[in-house]
């Protein structure tokens, strides 16, 4: 079965304003309906990357981190020393508590 790259834009750019609304519209820190639409969020890019890729063998410039491997990441830069000191430590990012969704930005050259 072919897959539909534009129903999966349009379910893609639905999942993002879903994600906007319920981050916009929260009622606390551990709101529900904001996990929920990270996750829809989360499945709609990869539903539209994939039939991007099947249709017109294209894919987007993002990168989506899969939290839910071993933790082993070969290329994992959370404790890069990201602030130019000899510390070894990020003083210039937040702390990662784990839930956010990692995305890489890649440019075509």
């Amino acid at each position: 079965m072919t897959a539909d790259p534009r129903a999966a834009l349009d379910r893609f750019v639905a999942a993002l304003e879903g994600h906007y609304h319920a981050v916009s519209s929260r009622r606390s820190e551990e709101d529900p309906a904001v996990d929920d639409a990270y996750e829809v969020l989360a499945d709609a890019f990869e539903v539209y990357e994939d039939a991007l890729a099947q249709v017109y063998t294209e894919v987007t410039p993002f990168y989506l981190d899969d939290d839910d491997d071993d933790g082993e990441d070969e290329d994992d830069d959370r404790d890069d020393d990201h602030d130019g000191d000899d510390d070894g430590d990020d003083d210039d990012s937040d702390e990662d508590d784990g839930d956010e969704l990692d995305v890489e930005v890649t440019r075509r050259r």
